[in-house]
């Protein structure tokens, strides 16, 4: 058997580590958040091999390539391509949907090219994305976008005296001045006033000079009605790529909705008049994959039948992956992140290569456990055809199809970056380690739940797939909304709940906003009163003791490490010699408060610094290191940049920055995201304790140990996309045991039956 050799890897946590991968095989990677499995798949392995692919090509094309440091090992031996399928959202503007991201609408646009009647042209003619297609209102987009113009004028006043509400366009700005110097019409005269020709030329003018002071001087520019102006700039124009603060500006004076012209389908007359079989090309791309298969299966003969194949064999490719409730027409900036890396997953499967690595990163995520097995098959087609598989995976029946297992751990952050186990799932399930420990295990369901104090009602709740539900989620107690991919879980929790009731903290899956410099203390709000302490210590200024300030080292500017750019070549970052990766100048390090710098505090974890911050006026710090130790992370280190974190340590944090509520509604979105086994129980732990507190818990999730111990379960169903959106159960997790016609009932009778088995640890929920 041929393996990858990885010989003496230091990325990040890891300690000198050495490991041999099995080729053509699934390897999975397990261990506890920040236990080092990412450094090892994904910052040593992939990286390397994509630099070695950048070194293949001229400099010309290298210079435009995404550059990558060479990982921090001794050597990488036996690599070969590797193609990362992360969790990273798709996003993609308005144009992007699932049909173009798989590329299944370019197919149906020669399917309707060819065999469609009366036909529109080529298949350029059937893209929305092209002008011979797209719909002259909307611009291929669906949505008719129109200027509300009672909101951007105020016709009781005049132009220089502000008519013009839209900031861009207020009095004073350049482009303002368009109409608050124009010679052609009467700037002092209250717009309500204006004759038709004159209200005419102020919206759709042209033609005139007006003279328009800017950074260059004054000059003479053409004069363009507001109207046009506005459009040009604003509606002819994806929005998305514009500025987040120009898009929140613009959209106050939008009034958007279906465009009227199209009714949604992007399209113009001449492609939506073109039909096969009674269906034109947007019927089609509005159907739901499950129902859009047997369709297109049933167009047969000599040129329409191959096309229609190719595109039931990637449409099933979709469907084998539970994502047979989307539709083709389905913007892929709505996705979660589970169902984009699930459709990235898809397009590769198609693909005719072989011997390439792929790397998965918690694919498991937002899957029901009936659609694990699916995911499960994918990943062993793939290896069948000759590739290496790695997956990261916390979820059990990943672990259990791998060929090989590598363990890292013991713990995370400085307690991880070993490898404690190698070898087969089974082997794994005996080892003295706290995954082989969690695999041993089985629990049984809350005996004793909590009795709800009142109930937070949501009535006729109809988004997106949601069938006029009405339900009453309990309060004070702890509540699980379960269902498969798809069922409404979202739309019901983070939608319908959260748009009732808008005083829920919501903790979702979205990104946190931050920078290179961000650390836990930042983010936390802990640098503050640290800065203070120092100053207050050494009767200094706190911004001496800031690394994006007066204190920060002068070599790196405060980073800790030197980025240099070698234009051509890989950059390479270094520790900084002056600071010694520091990030502050001598002459503060200089400077201590109970033995220890500045540095020496943000070097830290959080739970050292809870021993070391005992003062009485320290309560605040302390507070929130203690938040962070409650969402398990108190091996982090106060000053670890946030860009290195895992999605699971990301969304955490977030969490830690909530828990000082009480008498709240939170709401969480999957919150075992990225979680193992044993972090799962401590997040439990936690829920618990805000519910003991007095809070209202809800969480959307998929984890069978989450479910087992809640108090209250709402299961959305039975299917997903349309065949969902109903309410299947409430009640009892117990009570869920006994259900029918629930998926999620069938899978958790069937961990609640091996509790107690053959070489497994039973587990009582409280």
């Amino acid at each position: 058997m041929r393996y990858i050799h990885i010989v003496g890897a230091r990325e990040n946590n890891l300690r000198n580590i050495t490991l041999r991968i099995p080729r053509e095989r699934l390897t999975v990677f397990t261990g506890v958040s920040g236990s080092g499995k990412s450094s090892v798949v994904f910052g040593t392995v992939a990286v390397e091999s994509q630099r070695q692919l950048g070194e293949t090509f001229t400099w010309f094309v290298r210079n435009r390539l995404p550059k990558h440091e060479k990982p921090r090992a001794d050597a990488l031996e036996n690599l070969s391509p590797a193609i990362v399928v992360d969790q990273r959202p798709i996003g993609g503007h308005a144009r992007s949907t699932v049909g173009t991201m798989t590329d299944i609408h370019a197919v149906l646009r020669v399917l309707f090219s060819r065999c469609g009647t009366p036909s529109a042209g080529e298949a350029t003619a059937y893209s929305f994305n092209e002008p011979g297609g797209m719909c002259p209102e909307c611009h291929g987009l669906g949505r008719s976008v129109r200027p509300d113009y009672g909101r951007i004028l105020d016709p009781a006043k005049s132009l220089v005296d502000g008519a013009i509400r839209f900031p861009p366009f207020a009095v004073g700005t350049w482009q303002g001045q368009t109409y608050t110097h124009t010679t052609s019409l009467d700037t002092h005269k209250p717009v309500a006033r204006f004759t038709a020709a004159e209200r005419e030329f102020l919206m759709r003018g042209s033609g005139a000079k007006v003279n328009v002071d800017n950074t260059g001087g004054s000059r003479d520019i053409d004069y363009e009605g507001l109207a046009d102006r506005f459009e040009r700039l604003y509606l002819h124009r994806d929005l998305s790529a514009l500025s987040r603060r120009t898009q929140d500006v613009v959209r106050q004076y939008l009034t958007e909705g279906t465009c009227p012209l199209c009714d949604g389908a992007r399209l113009n007359a001449a492609a939506l008049a073109t039909r096969i079989d009674g269906r034109n090309i947007a019927d089609c791309a509005a159907m739901e994959v499950a129902e859009l298969i047997p369709v297109l299966r049933r167009i047969d003969g000599p040129v329409g039948g191959p096309i229609a194949a190719a595109a039931v064999a990637a449409l099933e490719r979709i469907e084998a992956i539970g994502l047979g409730y989307l539709s083709l027409d389905r913007e892929t900036s709505t996705l979660s992140g589970g169902e984009g890396q699930r459709l990235k997953t898809v397009r590769h499967l198609g693909s005719s290569l072989t011997g390439m690595t792929y790397i998965f990163d918690e694919p498991s995520i937002g899957l029901h456990p009936r659609d694990v097995g699916r995911l499960n098959d994918l990943l062993l087609r793939l290896r069948d055809k000759g590739n290496t598989v790695l997956v990261v995976e916390h979820d059990p029946d990943v672990v259990a199809v791998a060929d090989h297992v590598v363990d890292m751990g013991p713990a995370g952050g400085a307690g991880g970056g070993r490898v404690v186990y190698e070898g087969t799932p089974e082997g794994l399930r005996r080892a003295d380690t706290l995954t082989g420990r969690c695999l041993r295990r089985r629990g049984g369901v809350k005996e004793r739940p909590r009795t709800a104090t009142g109930s937070l009602p949501i009535e006729g709740a109809s988004l997106h797939n949601l069938k006029n539900v009405s339900v009453r989620v309990p309060t004070g107690v702890l509540t699980a909304v379960t269902g498969v991919a798809g069922s409404g879980k979202s739309s019901l929790v983070s939608g319908a709940l959260v748009a009732a009731h808008p005083e829920a903290v919501v903790v979702d899956q979205s990104a946190i906003g931050i920078s290179g410099r961000s650390t836990p203390a930042t983010y936390l709000g802990i640098m503050d009163t640290v800065r203070k302490i120092f100053a207050r210590g050494t009767g200094t200024e706190p911004g001496l003791f800031s690394f994006n300030s007066a204190g920060a080292c002068g070599t790196c500017r405060g980073r800790g490490i030197i980025y240099s750019d070698l234009a051509f070549m890989d950059p390479v970052t270094t520790v900084c010699t002056a600071c010694d990766g520091r990030r502050f100048r001598d002459e503060v390090l200089a400077l201590t408060v109970r033995g220890r710098s500045v540095a020496d505090v943000l070097d830290m974890t959080a739970g050292q610094a809870l021993d070391h911050f005992t003062a009485p006026d320290e309560e605040p710090v302390r507070r929130r290191l203690r938040a962070l130790s409650d969402v398990g992370l108190g091996y982090l280190t106060l000053g670890q940049p946030l860009s290195t974190l895992s999605g699971g340590e990301r969304q955490r944090i977030k969490l830690a920055t909530q828990l000082h509520r009480t008498a709240a509604v939170y709401v969480l979105d999957e919150p075992t995201t990225g979680l193992h086994m044993a972090d799962v129980d401590g997040l439990v732990a936690l829920l618990d304790r805000l519910v003991d507190a007095g809070n209202t818990v809800v969480v959307v999730e998929h984890n069978l140990d989450v479910i087992r111990r809640a108090d209250r379960i709402i299961d959305l169903g039975p299917e997903g996309g349309r065949h969902g959106g109903r309410v299947v159960f409430e009640g009892t997790p117990a009570q869920l045991l006994d259900a029918e016609g629930s998926f999620t009932a069938d899978h958790l009778r069937r961990a609640v039956a091996g509790a107690g088995g053959p070489g497994e640890e039973a587990v009582t929920a409280a």
